[in-house]
Formats: structure tokens, C-alpha cells, sequence
């Protein structure tokens, strides 16, 4: 008998026992003993009590034999820390990375998951919390997939590579291994309404990158080897996880690639929707398979504090950036 049909077992016996128990106890209290009852209203009585004692015992079930034992984790749109878009005012754009992280780790912590399922549809966004969301997945312990269905590029695709397998659709769009940084050059525009950059720094290269300062070759040389250790750790990263050649990775000069391009270039493991997925899984943990998505656990006063603090922080970012553009590197 597999695992999955002995917990389907044990949920119906629990739930069983507890309409009985909950139907006898009612008997006893509002049929059998007080003969001043009218039986009418004790049958009554003892029904509704049965029905409640069901619920009960289900929902008990359901925590000490779960219907689930793989799960599923969604990364969807820009990856940021905060989960809030960089204008102003802020938007909500998708889950943050935090909490993305925290859903793994719940998963990971509860008892009655073996294996975890990362569904990726988003263009990438920051560095760090790319990684973060990386490691969380690399570490689970468990089979995981990556199930890549619209997009999965840049941040996206760092994190797939964290991931034992990598599933996508023949129309997904999949890649662009590279790193971006930019800045604004507003020194034109500050000639003409009157504004001069005054520099008081300590450090040679604590200013480079203003948009009101000229870039000169030394600060252009300094950003680009940010940049571009950033895109030896994202080779370095893709290289293990997808057992190719550097050389490789690096050649496809982050390149986009539809589902089938990238698959005949190690890119991604199979072509296939969720029932692949699940065949997959079902082949690795010898059983069926039942996904339960993990979604941020988080109530709503920290939903409201999470709100405020991001209005709070652009409103003071924003002008800021506006002078010194906000300093983060992407994979875009």
C-alpha cells in the first residue's frame, strides 16, 4: 500500500470516528438521559452535533494525515527585496523575495512534504535576492523542479539553476545569463537649469556613477568589474547547476531562447506542462503525487506595516534617486 493511499485511509477513518463520537455523545446527552426532552429536538440536536463533529474531525484529519506531499512555491514578475515596484508612488508588483524565501523554508520544515516545485514566471530582477531565493531552493531537501512556464530569464533562470530539474513549456521564454547597471547622465541638464555638482567625498570612488558628474574612464572601469563579477558568479552558477562549460553559458551572450532552443542547449532539462512535472516527481518519490501551493504567511498588520514602510521608504528614496540613481545591479 503507497503512502498516499495509506494517509487517504487514515483521513476517512478520523473523519469517521469523529461523526460517531460526536452522534453518540449526542444521544447520550439530548435523547437517552433527559426523558424530558422531546425526542424530536434531540434527534435534531444529535444531527447537528454530528455534523459539527465531522468538520471537527476533518480538518484533524487533515493535519495528521495531509493530502499534499509535494510543494509548490510561485516566482512571478520582477524579483525585488520588497516586493514593490521602483516608482513613485509604489506599487505592489509580486510576492517579495523574503517572503518567497519563507515559503520555501515553511515547506522545507513541514513534515509532510518531500519534494518542492518552484513555478517561475518573471523577467528577472535584482542580484541579491535572486541568490537569496537561489539558495532557499538548492538547499531544500528534497527532489525540486523548476517549472518554467511564460518567462524565465535573467534572476529567473539564476534561480532554476539552483534546482535539481528544469521543466519548460515549447513557448516559454528562457535565458539572458547576464547582468545590467545603468545610470542617467543629467549633466547637460543641470548646465541648462543652473545646477552645479559640487563633489564633497571621501573615497575616490564613493561618487561614481552621479548622474550630475561627468563619468570618467577610472569610474566606468570601476562599475563595469562590479557588473562583471556579478556575471562570472551568474556563469559560475549556471555552469554547476546545469553541468555545462563555461564557455558555453558565456556564448550564449545573454540570449533569450524559446522553450526548444534552450532545451537543445542544456538549458533546460524537458519540455512538458505540470503533468510532466508531477510524472517526474511521481518517478522520484515512488508514489502519487499531490501539490499544495505555499503562499506568504503573513497577517494583515504586517501586511499594512510592510505597505506603509515601502510609501515611507520611496518617498524619501525617490528624491534621492533622482540625484543618485538607487544603485542596484540586475539580472535584466
Amino acid at each position: 500500500m503507497s503512502d498516499t493511499t495509506a494517509k487517504r485511509i487514515g483521513r476517512a477513518a478520523v473523519t469517521l470516528l469523529g461523526g460517531v463520537v460526536a452522534v453518540a455523545l449526542g444521544w447520550a446527552v439530548f435523547v437517552a438521559f433527559p426523558d424530558s426532552l422531546v425526542e424530536l429536538l434531540g434527534v435534531v440536536l444529535v444531527l447537528a452535533l454530528g455534523v459539527v463533529g465531522v468538520r471537527a474531525a476533518s480538518q484533524a484529519a487533515g493535519s495528521v494525515f495531509p493530502s499534499y506531499n509535494v510543494a509548490e512555491v510561485a516566482v512571478e514578475g520582477p524579483i525585488t527585496r520588497d516586493g514593490m515596484s521602483g516608482g513613485f508612488p509604489p506599487a505592489p508588483i509580486a510576492p517579495s523575495a523574503d517572503d518567497v524565501v519563507e515559503q520555501i523554508h515553511r515547506a522545507d520544515d513541514d513534515g509532510a512534504t518531500d519534494a518542492l516545485v518552484v513555478r517561475l514566471n518573471t523577467p528577472g530582477g535584482e542580484v541579491v535576492p535572486s541568490d537569496d531565493i537561489r539558495r532557499a531552493a538548492a538547499d531544500f531537501e528534497g527532489p525540486t523542479v523548476a517549472y518554467a512556464t511564460d518567462t524565465c530569464a535573467s534572476g529567473g533562470y539564476w534561480i532554476a539553476a539552483g534546482c535539481d530539474r528544469i521543466v519548460a513549456r515549447e513557448g516559454s521564454i528562457v535565458g539572458s545569463i547576464g547582468v545590467i547597471g545603468s545610470r542617467v547622465n543629467a549633466t547637460e541638464l543641470a548646465e541648462k537649469v543652473g545646477i552645479e555638482y559640487e563633489r564633497l567625498a571621501a573615497g575616490e570612488y564613493k561618487d561614481a556613477g552621479m548622474p550630475l558628474k561627468e563619468m570618467d574612464e577610472d569610474d566606468r572601469e570601476y562599475l563595469q568589474s562590479l557588473i562583471d563579477g556579478y556575471y562570472d558568479a551568474f556563469v559560475e552558477r549556471v555552469s554547476e547547476g546545469r553541468d555545462l562549460d563555461a564557455e558555453t553559458v558565456r556564448d550564449t551572450e545573454a540570449r533569450v531562447y524559446l522553450g526548444e532552443d534552450a532545451h537543445e542547449l542544456g538549458l533546460v532539462d524537458e519540455l512538458g506542462t505540470e503533468d510532466d512535472v508531477r510524472a517526474y516527481l511521481e518517478s522520484e518519490l515512488n508514489e502519487s503525487v499531490e501539490m499544495r501551493e505555499f503562499e506568504p504567511n503573513r497577517g494583515l498588520s504586517a501586511r499594512l506595516r510592510g505597505g506603509a514602510s515601502g510609501v515611507a521608504y520611496a518617498a524619501a528614496a525617490g528624491a534621492a534617486d533622482a540625484l543618485t540613481g538607487d544603485g542596484r545591479f540586475s539580472f535584466r
